[in-house]
């Protein structure tokens, strides 16, 4: 498979493809949404442009992954001219893990069974339609533009307002819509669809605001990964004690709704369509430290890994000091 990050040297942006232990650098290229504009605007396959633009170049990719390099890793994909060009959005309820969550996390009495459970039952019924037709439409959420995402080694906030900030160690899928307006899948890449738990905890129409929030990507995008079953780990490390660990599954196979599915009704939306824009899409967890009773702390570790995805995605949880001050609107 091939595997490319994204890479910065104060002013200087670079992209790489992984060859372990090194990292191969690519000529011509700032970023990855470079090439995949290529790759449309010249009706070539995404790898054939990658391989023209090898250089003779390598750089050691440990002391880029541990930090202790002038260069360092950024978030796999960002549009380089405009980062609201850039749509972050998920899909909720994906997994069995997930919806079992919820119901507990919104269920008084746990026999009665909750919206959201109807709803990934819902998923189990119809999610996986045959081959061109059109499923049940999965739970849908947005998360941002483009300035939410972060890269490896980047600590995500939880903003003055929130109530907590959690892990959720899944896998996001990158677009590009190509000129004529149809969407592109670039690849693949491990995510942290950071959300505030506890403020959905509340009242599950609060599930909007709870995505609000920064994410990460990466370290890498995986161009040509197959999405059936993918073995995966989610870890919480405190103080340098591991705190928290699970085992998790991801991909079709241990999912309610197909990929085609998913990529169907996130861009079915016309407005999901538009020429030149990047997707970020992420397609669910299967397990969260916060559904084991988990509250993470100021300077928590999370750390994800999937099989085949490259190395593990590293991220420590940055807790906002300051209070709440009322966003004061004035009249122009």
């Amino acid at each position: 498979m091939t595997r490319l990050v994204q890479i910065q040297n104060g002013a200087l942006s670079s992209v790489a493809v992984v060859e372990e232990p090194r990292l191969h650098l690519l000529g011509e290229a700032q970023s990855i949404y470079e090439l995949a504009e290529s790759a449309d605007l010249t009706s070539r396959p995404l790898k054939s442009v990658i391989q023209e633009r090898l250089a003779s170049k390598f750089l050691d990719y440990d002391s880029i992954y541990e930090g202790k390099s002038e260069w360092r890793l950024l978030p796999p994909i960002h549009h380089p001219r405009d980062a609201a060009s850039c749509l972050v959005s998920g899909t909720g309820l994906t997994h069995l893990g997930s919806a079992n969550d919820r119901q507990a996390m919104h269920g008084d009495d746990a026999a009665e069974e909750t919206d959201s459970l109807r709803m990934f039952r819902l998923g189990v019924a119809g999610g996986k339609p045959p081959p061109g037709q059109v499923g049940v439409a999965p739970e849908w959420f947005y998360k941002g533009t483009g300035t939410i995402l972060r890269g490896h080694g980047d600590p995500l906030d939880v903003p003055p307002h929130a109530e907590d900030g959690g892990e959720e160690g899944e896998i996001a899928g990158v677009y590009y819509v190509d000129e004529n307006g149809s969407p592109r899948r670039i690849g693949f890449a491990v995510g942290n669809e950071f959300s505030d738990h506890a403020y959905e905890k509340e009242n599950y129409l609060h599930l909007a605001g709870s995505k609000l929030r920064t994410c990460s990507l990466g370290p890498e995008l995986v161009i040509d990964a197959e999405f059936e079953s993918i073995a995966g780990r989610v870890s919480i490390t405190r103080g340098g004690d591991l705190l928290w660990a699970k085992d998790v599954l991801t991909g079709e196979k241990e999912m309610c709704h197909s990929l085609a599915n998913l990529e169907h009704h996130h861009f079915k939306f016309d407005g999901h369509r538009r020429p030149g824009d990047l997707h970020v899409h992420f397609f669910g967890a299967c397990a969260l430290s916060f559904g084991a009773g988990i509250k993470l702390a100021n300077g928590d570790v999370m750390e994800i890994s999937f099989a085949g995805f490259g190395r593990p995605l590293r991220n420590t949880v940055r807790i906002a000091k300051a209070g709440i001050r009322p966003i004061i609107v004035k009249t122009l």
